[in-house]
């Protein structure tokens, strides 16, 4: 597990790994970091001299700290909505550069996944989570960024879970997966209930939830399975502890993320 904490700070950039393997410390890895997001602007730039993609992609953590249920392009770029055809050329393009996943909301859960994607509503992932370990702390000199040691000591804060949510996102795509995601309101309630990943399995949809602590609560998926019943296989919590099943419930570690994707 703490490999693979190690992983996620670094990353898989082929020259943050060297600069790793080099000189073993983090502050000189965080420094390629921050040059090949500067690269990856620059590119963006020329492909959107507007600066509007590269706005988009630096606000990907604030976007996912934020607990928002859908990527809010016009907190972002306050002329565009979603629904813009021209705001939809610019999700596309930054898709393209292969530096971003997209993961899609999914209106009515089933085996079909796609057939009910709304392409109005998605959340945007950073495709290295190194990178996005970096991008969240970019205002900050290395100095003042204590998240590689919180993170290595297993002291990372409840609310910066979603650095393990991207890493999950990653992980499911680098196995072949498409992103989809579950968002929905019960009754009069005006907060919406998430789950953040599905998977399929025959024709069963599994709920995924990620946590970035050892607690092992899981309201969401349990309510998910609740509601659609006949269609629920296996329900997965992935966290920071050892394998454990509470009847259809299986919690996985976070580094065995990569073998519920290839198995499923």
């Amino acid at each position: 597990m703490r490999e693979f904490q190690l992983y996620m700070l670094v990353g898989g950039m082929p020259q943050a790994v060297q600069e790793y393997l080099d000189s073993n410390n983090f502050r000189m890895v965080d420094e390629v970091k921050r040059e090949i997001i500067r690269l990856y602007e620059s590119d963006l730039n020329r492909i959107d001299p507007s600066g509007s993609i590269s706005r988009l992609y630096d606000q990907i953590p604030a976007q996912l700290s934020g607990k928002k249920t859908r990527y809010q392009i016009s907190s972002v770029l306050p002329t565009r909505r979603a629904s813009d055809p021209e705001t939809a050329k610019l999700i596309a393009e930054l898709e393209d550069s292969k530096t971003v996943l997209i993961a899609h909301q999914v209106n009515n859960p089933n085996v079909g996944l796609s057939y009910t994607e709304d392409p109005n509503y998605y959340k945007i992932y950073c495709a290295d989570t190194g990178l996005f370990t970096t991008l969240m702390f970019r205002d900050k000199s290395y100095t003042d960024n204590v998240i590689y040691q919180q993170l290595l000591s297993d002291r990372l804060p409840a609310n910066l879970g979603f650095l393990f949510e991207n890493v999950v996102a990653q992980t499911f795509a680098a196995c072949g997966h498409r992103l989809y995601y579950h968002t929905w309101k019960d009754g009069q309630s005006s907060t919406a209930q998430e789950v953040d990943f599905l998977l399929t399995e025959g024709k069963k949809v599994c709920p995924v939830e990620v946590k970035s602590s050892a607690y092992r609560t899981h309201a969401s998926i349990d309510a998910f399975a609740k509601r659609y019943p006949s269609r629920t296989g296996s329900r997965y919590l992935i966290y920071t502890k050892d394998n454990a099943r509470e009847q259809d419930l299986i919690c996985l570690p976070v580094c065995m993320a990569q073998f519920l994707a290839e198995d499923l």
